[in-house]
């Protein structure tokens, strides 16, 4: 068994998973906004309540943790953060302090991809590409089952990229966060395509609306998915390019518009560099569930006495993969 956190903007999830990949245990509460010492000090409570259960019982069990950020490679204290209050944290010491046991952390897009490489739509598939489409846009890689893990700890980090083939109208783009403009999350998130409908129609209108909108034929609401559809399928091709990933996994609110499933497909083979296109696009099988399943799925690697991953080849101490902590 093994314990999954997902330290979210709103809410905080735990679980307990078992060794087949079935949630026992759920709690969810909400996130203290702006505060971390109160964000951490819940998320100690989550485990011990877990813990504490009559069915489990028992203290010391794994804990991963998928935040939404990621961990420097140099300080090893929390980045990119959209929750700022975890910015420049340690909170990978401070949370295995407080549990009194080593926890591994994620970014939330990765804990989604491992997820879904795991035991979900993409299993048993080579390379996989996750991507969280929903307030903000981020993604994850996995080869082999395992998350890969680059010099800068930014792995999948194609939403703080521009928009491929920008159009006229699209250029420079609209400011993003990150201090740049034009970034594919300023134009595929909820909120970018609620902005973008409400420049082109002049209706101010959530995602959900605007699909729910498409599907009665309104015409406004067409066009805007249609021209979110293009951009979707430009930003996912440039990934195709560069990674050629068996499968593209989505997830987050905007991937429940079951169109894009048939109609990103029939858009992208403009922009990949190939005579055909076998990448699959598949919606995530463990749908909200996979974040915080991904965080459990952090603990255990599966590494030989001898420093090597037999199953794949690699050294526990390859850059390439996160080291064993066990």
């Amino acid at each position: 068994m093994r314990i999954g956190i997902d330290l979210g903007g709103s809410k905080i999830e735990a679980v307990l998973l078992d060794d087949q990949g079935h949630i026992g245990l759920r709690y969810r509460v909400p996130t203290p906004q702006g505060n971390y010492a109160a964000t951490l000090h819940r998320m100690v409570e989550l485990v011990a309540r877990l813990e504490s259960h009559p069915t489990v019982a028992r203290s010391g069990l794994p804990v991963g943790v998928g935040i939404p950020g990621a961990l420097s490679t140099q300080t090893g204290l929390v980045k990119n953060a959209n929750s700022v209050c975890l910015i420049g944290r340690d909170l990978a010491g401070d949370l295995a302090h407080a549990l009194s046991r080593p926890v591994r952390l994620a970014n939330d897009a990765d804990c989604f991809t491992l997820s879904e490489a795991r035991d979900g739509a993409a299993a048993g598939r080579a390379i996989v590409f996750g991507v969280i489409l929903g307030t903000g846009v981020g993604g994850g890689i996995a080869v082999a089952g395992h998350l890969l893990q680059g010099a800068n700890a930014i792995t999948g980090e194609w939403g703080h990229n521009p928009l491929p083939w920008p159009s006229a109208t699209e250029w420079p783009g609209p400011e993003c966060y990150c201090g740049r403009t034009g970034c594919i999350e300023t134009f595929l998130s909820g909120p970018g395509l609620s902005r973008q409908h409400q420049l082109t129609s002049g209706r101010q209108q959530t995602a959900v609306e605007i699909v729910a909108a498409a599907a009665q034929g309104e015409p406004g609401a067409e066009r805007s998915l249609a021209l979110y559809e293009d951009r979707l399928a430009r930003a996912l091709a440039s990934v195709i390019n560069i990674l050629d990933p068996h499968v593209i996994v989505l997830g987050g609110g905007l991937a429940h518009i079951e169109r894009l499933y048939t109609t990103i497909p029939a858009l992208w083979g403009r922009h990949v560099f190939s005579d055909r296109v076998e990448t699959a696009l598949v919606p995530a099988r463990h749908g909200d569930s996979s974040g915080v399943r991904g965080a459990a799925w952090l603990w255990p690697e599966t590494i030989s006495t001898d420093g090597l991953d037999h199953r794949f080849g690699h050294s526990s101490q390859n850059p390439g993969f996160p080291p064993s902590r066990e």
